[in-house]
């Protein structure tokens, strides 16, 4: 069968050419040819561009490369994810969350007052406290000491404003809640193990305080999880490990609240280019990619309260 008879007697066999540039070689074949051989002429100098293209496509000159993510994981998959409730005995509600490497202590203790300027309005309070152990990084961190960890503020703040979107502060009067998000190791997406960790030492502390009659039924209106997403080489993926991280074109944390009103929602999302714009598509697939991801850790926070 000659070449030509393959591409317009039915499809091309199976493995013949690359998908990718089918549509683009069948409309070459029919036009002028771009690459040929300068002492041919005619249907011998268009078949043979045509085959040129064919061979160009073939051997994967017009695919995109592949990404290989550094653990084999696929773009869509979470690192292992683990929770253990009540790892520190001392602490009204605690956990150890683990994203593959990243490994965090989150703890929530209770007082029985609220901030000077929160006294006159009989609500309660939830904050949060944010740091990484001189060791975590494998080569030792500086403990703040007297000058602030603008990084750690930064992120501080973070998880403190998304705890305070699933709290009702009027079923805790004049209590307020320290959360506390401790990093063991870093290996990339401390802040939103911190934050997905953080909910499970805030839910397990409230639930004590409710028994102990501090705080009201129902203090908490949903749960909340986050997840780095980001595009290394092209490609979107989902929790972004160091190795990546450092090498992404896109950065991006996204955090959501699940309510069971609204379901799945927005709190946060912080996006931001690292040399490569983005557009629309790919936000889309990011965010599409951080639900996905987002769901499996509200799974998880499940099972860790129900344990």
């Amino acid at each position: 069968m000659r070449f030509d008879e393959r591409m317009h007697n039915g499809k091309p066999q199976a493995g013949f050419l690359r998908s990718r540039g089918l549509n683009y070689a069948q409309q070459l074949y029919r036009s002028p040819p771009w690459i040929t051989p300068a002492h041919e002429s005619g249907p011998t100098r268009k078949k043979s561009s045509f085959l040129f293209l064919l061979r160009y496509c073939y051997t994967g000159g017009m695919t995109q490369k592949r990404y290989i993510r550094p653990d084999g994981r696929r773009v869509d998959a979470l690192r292992p994810v683990t929770i253990t409730p009540d790892f520190v005995g001392s602490a009204t509600g605690s956990c150890l969350i683990e994203f593959g490497q990243t490994r965090v202590i989150c703890t929530a203790s209770l007082e029985k007052s609220v901030p000077r300027w929160r006294e006159e309005s009989g609500l309660g309070w939830v904050t949060a406290e944010y740091g990484m152990l001189p060791a975590s990084t494998g080569r030792r961190k500086r403990r703040p000491g007297l000058k602030p960890d603008s990084r750690g503020i930064e992120i501080q703040r973070l998880i403190g404003r998304c705890l305070r979107s699933v709290v009702r502060f009027e079923k805790m009067p004049g209590i307020t809640v320290h959360l506390d998000c401790d990093v063991l190791e870093a290996d990339g997406g401390t802040r939103t193990a911190s934050i997905t960790g953080a909910y499970v030492a805030l839910a397990r502390a409230l639930r004590v305080a409710q028994e102990d009659g501090l705080v009201q039924k129902g203090v908490l209106s949903g749960a909340i999880a986050a997840i780095s997403v980001g595009v290394v080489e092209g490609t979107a993926l989902l929790d972004l490990c160091y190795a990546e991280d450092v090498n992404a074109d896109v950065d991006m944390n996204v955090a959501m609240i699940s309510t069971r009103k609204a379901g799945l929602q927005f709190i946060e999302v912080q996006g931001t280019s690292e040399g490569v714009p983005f557009g629309d598509e790919q936000l889309s697939t990011m965010l599409a990619l951080g639900k996905k991801g987002i769901r499996k850790l509200l799974t998880a926070q499940k099972d860790a309260l129900t344990s």
